[in-house]
């Protein structure tokens, strides 16, 4: 079973920017699609961004978008969320997850979830 473990997270001030990182334990990480998924106090969990197991297809939610990079590194078994311009409306618990398809997987249909890393984003 791949475990995930996000780090990176943190208190910033808006404007500002934090880089979230998510290490896999798996040897095939270049077959799982990965995301990016937050979860605010008393809202539903929003998916923020995606890539494809190649990582040459990326996807970001229209409130993200301009702002959140997300890559991957398969030979480090990592995927990054480069976060720019943060907003206070960013903070939220940050989740990656998987899932072993081709391409990308636009859905809340993820396999495996990491524990979360709490980014916090003061006005």
């Amino acid at each position: 079973q791949v475990q995930l473990v996000e780090s990176g997270g943190g208190l910033v001030q808006a404007g500002g920017s934090l880089r979230l990182s998510c290490v896999a334990s798996t040897r095939t990480f270049s077959r799982y699609a990965m995301g990016w998924f937050r979860q605010a106090p008393g809202k539903e969990r929003e998916f923020v961004s995606a890539i494809s197991g190649s990582g040459t297809i990326p996807w970001h939610a229209d409130s993200v978008k301009g702002r959140f990079t997300i890559s991957r590194d398969n030979a480090k078994n990592t995927v990054y969320l480069q976060m720019n311009s943060l907003k206070p409306e960013d903070t939220a618990v940050y989740y990656c997850a998987a899932r072993l398809a081709e391409g990308l997987v636009l859905s809340y249909q993820y396999d495996v979830w990491g524990q979360g890393t709490q980014v916090t984003v003061s006005s």
